[in-house]
């Protein structure tokens, strides 16, 4: 039984097609990268799969259960973990305390459990030694490295990356990046949407293409870039970038 399963999956905001019956499916333990120009459907997808968005048309399953009458934070709860393009951590808070509060929120954790799960997540994104630095402070790379571990809190199955590696520098990129390999090395289930194609294609295992809400290309993730569908898409441009030591 795969983890995920979306089925004729739509989604209209008035004349705009966001979800044009989308359908695929995610086995438990894979990695799979989402690209796409601007205004394909890629934020809006996850949007349905988290809860955050509600489709028109079609079913979201997880673990063979189905999510339409959840919401975002039973969804969560369920193990459906995603990040969100711009961080926006409690910036009064400490690094610790936006931890904590995602392992006591979306994991349902309390008490001793809580602080471990925590502190686990700031380990495995990097972030234990500013646990005690207020998050308003953190630049940008520690401000990803914070919303992965927010989601890592919530003890997720499915982890969703909205563009995690956007803005960052080359190097950042290639430490971010081997954090999330980790993850997948560990048996986490990762649906990523990212611009920088050199993070996923160092990382992934298969790569969807989307434009005007539907999926264009589906497979491995090279053959994906060098498909004329996708070539199309992207205006007839090379797009495939090269790692440099990823």
């Amino acid at each position: 039984m795969p983890l995920l399963q979306l089925e004729g999956v739509s989604k209209r905001f008035g004349r705009v097609v966001v979800a044009d019956e989308i359908t695929f499916q995610l086995e438990e333990g894979t990695s799979t990268g989402v690209v796409g120009p601007n205004g394909a459907g890629k934020t809006s997808l996850f949007g349905i799969i988290s809860g955050d968005t509600k489709q028109d048309d079609g079913s979201v399953h997880f673990d063979g259960r189905s999510l339409g009458s959840l919401t975002a934070p039973a969804r969560c709860r369920l193990g459906v973990g995603r990040t969100y393009q711009i961080p926006q951590p409690f910036e009064h808070m400490t690094v610790f305390e936006n931890a904590l509060l995602a392992a006591q929120q979306g994991a349902r954790e309390h008490g001793h459990e809580s602080y471990e799960l925590a502190y686990a997540s700031l380990e495995r994104s990097g972030l234990a030694e500013l646990a005690n630095s207020p998050a308003g402070s953190l630049g940008l790379l520690q401000r990803k490295r914070l919303e992965l571990a927010r989601a890592l809190a919530t003890k997720p199955r499915l982890l969703l990356l909205d563009e995690i590696a956007g803005g960052l520098t080359d190097l950042e990129v290639v430490e971010l990046t081997s954090v999330i390999r980790e993850l997948q090395q560990d048996g986490l289930t990762i649906l990523w949407i990212e611009h920088v194609v050199r993070a996923l294609l160092s990382t992934v295992d298969r790569l969807l293409c989307l434009a005007n809400g539907e999926i264009v290309a589906d497979g491995e993730p090279r053959q994906v870039l060098a498909s004329e569908a996708v070539r199309r898409v992207y205006l007839g441009g090379a797009i495939i970038n090269e790692p440099t030591a990823i």
